[in-house]
């Protein structure tokens, strides 16, 4: 176990290309593990989880009421309960989840709440419990789309020093930092128009010159294989001390 801080904002040139699924269940031991999620979101990875390994139950959690209430239509995943809070004020018992999961989502909390939550996850993990912190790294061609509309280079920031802040603290130890690239692939501009620009829990205020500016990076980086892009991720795996 490392105690010290030994954290990187950015990774190595060279990274494995994998699906995040793979880090998770190379990191975590789900059998049996009581799990809170917060920032669910549409319940891809809790779907995945829930359905691919042992867990004993997935507590998820989304503070964007819309995106609540279409996961509270879910009825085909009996170890999952839906609720909503965000990660600064966590609506559970003291030590009562062996893993805190956050997939791209502490970015999201506003900067001033980022040490609270991570109070509040010490204070619900049990002794030796873990939390798997997620980011994305700011980098790379997908990148340069995304930041036409939300440019997020400063919030990623502050939560890469939150993280920091949490292990020098003394409530957690670092067990790991992983890197890893993922492929995002898409057929159309209008994927990520539906999908990233006209989401529920933000209203971006894009204009008709906006939009056009995106879509003409989007088409910049088409391939013969259509639009591929590797995305850089940072995972930080803590451990309560």
């Amino acid at each position: 176990m490392n105690l010290h801080l030994n954290l990187r904002l950015a990774g190595p040139k060279e990274q494995p290309i994998t699906n995040e699924f793979v880090v998770l269940t190379e990191l975590l031991p789900f059998a049996g593990a009581e799990v809170l999620e917060v920032g669910c979101g549409a319940a891809e990875k809790t779907r995945q989880i829930a359905e691919r390994t042992e867990v004993a139950r997935i507590l998820a959690t989304e503070v964007d009421q819309i995106q609540h209430a279409k996961n509270l239509l879910v009825t085909d995943l009996p170890k999952v309960e839906f609720q909503a809070f965000g990660a600064e004020a966590i609506v559970a018992p003291d030590a009562s989840f062996d893993i805190v999961l956050m997939f791209k989502s502490l970015h999201h909390v506003p900067e001033s709440l980022m040490d609270q939550s991570f109070a509040e996850i010490y204070r619900v993990l049990k002794p030796g419990g873990l939390a798997y912190i997620s980011e994305p790294v700011f980098e790379g061609e997908f990148n340069e789309v995304i930041r036409l509309f939300n440019d997020e280079e400063v919030v990623r920031k502050h939560a890469f020093a939150a993280i920091g802040r949490a292990i020098t603290s003394g409530q957690f130890a670092l067990v790991e930092e992983r890197f890893f690239r993922n492929v995002v692939k898409f057929k159309s501009f209008a994927q990520v128009e539906n999908g990233l620009i006209n989401v529920t829990h933000t209203d971006r205020h894009v204009t008709a010159d906006q939009l056009k500016k995106i879509r003409e990076r989007f088409e910049n980086f088409k391939r013969p294989e259509g639009h591929v892009f590797e995305v850089s991720n940072r995972v930080d795996l803590l451990r309560k001390i």
